[in-house]
């Protein structure tokens, strides 16, 4: 077993080169600080934002459209990769009962594909919903169900929630519901979808600042978003920066006596690499990292219970000039196991190599060691082909070929006891360590989308470059803004959660 020790303390250890990772790492060595970053990916970097390349086909792990509200953000973008977005148009559709309905819904398509008698009946049941509401609603689905009625949950909530977070909606909290459909009725759905159905309105220009719910095209870059964070890794390492791929974190040791990291990973051929380092920034997942740090904190078995849901892509190569013209599409099916599928020429055409050929990505949600994460690959392919052509999508003698993607801890789960560990973790680590800082989706244990990782990643530059902790990173979220209004704006700008679901307390 070989071993590389780096003498000199860096200023920065990164640990995950991902949009938070590589965002400090780009910013500080830009600002003249000695930086190292460890990636445990042996090819990409970008984490869940990068971009695969199989045989000149290129695809997402999730699709990601590029606006922030952010204008600190935006304008970082726009510095890394400065002439290579595009502008593409948004189209999303939703598959239920064989059907295909707009995303948002059109009101006079959705009564059409619904047919009158199925549509009287979800009238109905909205009806009765209101006239008898649940009392103390608990969980998602009795949130849902008063809000729109059984008939109306059953069509466009139900099947596609439980594929995502792998429990049933009875068994979710209430809360969720609340906060990712709130401010939304039947009404107010309906006027929505007959203004999209006469067209009424304008377009929204976008300059990647634009709300998302009102994004009618987005910018993206022309190879995908790992172009982005590949630009980003490049300018890094050509400001003085360094990273080691293939590195998996194992030991994270604090010298009390000089007040530095001695940071400790291994390759797959078992090579020791060992950096010193002032602070250190890090993405991984919070149970990989509390486990690695030495003397272990007490917050160890805290960190043990934090979950994760995973997800498969399963990309398929298929002889079509194009299947659909959306960028992805809803699975809301219980005949099949994929949860939605994405079209990556519609993402941008340089993502397919050959005119004549289609690149489409189904995802499948699951968690790590399950029977769809464990199947072998050429099981997960024929799968996937099969289902394309119950959805009526394309036959499977028009595959060519296909590409299986495993991402773990893909999302984190926000059960009834995650917020008191994620507390006791990160009230534990602050009081021992505060030149160690926690970044990013995995590494805060929030569902953060890129911009909100970006965010935490730039606040903690902040901190590091006035040596003290001036912004409190575990504010950003959805709707973080920020403004010359001191910490008073910051803190209306951050009132609000992302949030994923989280079982109800008293479910079994």
């Amino acid at each position: 077993m070989a071993s590389k020790t780096a003498g000199q303390i860096l200023d920065v250890a990164i640990i995950g080169a991902g949009p938070a990772g590589l965002t400090a790492g780009y910013l500080l060595t830009k600002d003249g600080h000695k930086v190292h970053i460890l990636e445990k990916d042996e090819t990409y970097v970008g984490g869940i934002s990068r971009t695969v390349n199989f045989e000149g086909y290129r695809f997402d792990i999730g699709g990601h459209r590029f606006f922030s509200k952010s204008r600190e953000v935006t304008e970082l973008w726009n510095e890394i990769l400065p002439d290579d977005f595009i502008e593409r148009p948004r189209m999303s559709r939703i598959f239920y009962d064989g059907k295909f309905y707009s995303y948002p819904l059109k009101a006079f398509e959705a009564l059409t594909n619904l047919g009158i008698f199925r549509s009287i009946q979800c009238v109905l049941s909205y009806m009765k919903s209101r006239a008898f509401p649940q009392k103390d609603t608990k969980t998602f689905e009795q949130w849902v169900v008063n809000a729109f009625g059984e008939k109306l949950f059953s069509i466009f909530f139900k099947t596609y929630t439980e594929k995502v977070w792998g429990m049933p909606c009875n068994e979710i909290s209430a809360d969720w519901a609340a906060q990712r459909i709130k401010g939304l009725s039947l009404s107010t759905a309906i006027f929505d979808a007959l203004k999209r159905s006469f067209s009424f309105g304008k377009r929204v220009e976008n300059d990647g600042m634009a709300v998302k719910s009102l994004l009618e095209n987005f910018r993206y870059p022309r190879l995908g978003p790992g172009m982005m964070w590949d630009a980003a890794r490049d300018k890094f390492m050509a400001q003085g920066g360094t990273l080691s791929m293939g590195q998996t974190l194992k030991t994270l040791r604090h010298d009390a006596a000089q007040d530095f990291w001695i940071v400790t990973s291994q390759d797959s051929a078992g090579n020791v690499e060992t950096v010193r380092a002032r602070h250190v920034i890090s993405s991984a997942p919070i149970p990989q990292l509390v486990a690695s740090i030495s003397p272990a904190p007490p917050a160890i078995t805290n960190a043990a219970q934090l979950r994760f849901r995973d997800f498969v892509t399963v990309a398929l190569m298929v002889r079509s000039e194009d299947l659909f013209p959306d960028n992805w599409i809803y699975i809301h099916d219980p005949k099949v196991k994929v949860g939605r599928i994405q079209n990556f020429r519609s993402w941008s055409p340089e993502m397919v190599p050959d005119p004549d050929m289609a690149c489409v990505g189904l995802e499948y949600f699951c968690f790590e060691g399950d029977g769809l994460w464990a199947a072998p690959d050429a099981e997960l392919v024929e799968l996937a082909k099969k289902e394309l052509a119950y959805l009526g999508l394309a036959s499977p003698e028009m595959v060519t070929g296909g590409c299986v993607v495993r991402q773990e801890k893909a999302y984190p789960v926000y059960d009834d006891a995650y917020k008191s560990h994620v507390e006791a973790v990160r009230t534990s680590l602050d009081e021992r360590y505060p030149n160690l800082h926690l970044v990013g989706r995995n590494g805060m244990h929030k569902y953060n989308n890129q911009d909100h990782a970006m965010m935490t990643a730039m606040l903690t530059v902040k901190n590091i470059q006035a040596g003290e902790k001036i912004y409190d990173i575990w504010n950003v979220n959805e709707d973080a803004e920020y403004h010359e209004s001191g910490t008073e704006g910051e803190q209306a700008a951050l009132a609000s959660e992302r949030l994923v679901p989280r079982r109800v307390a008293d479910a079994a």
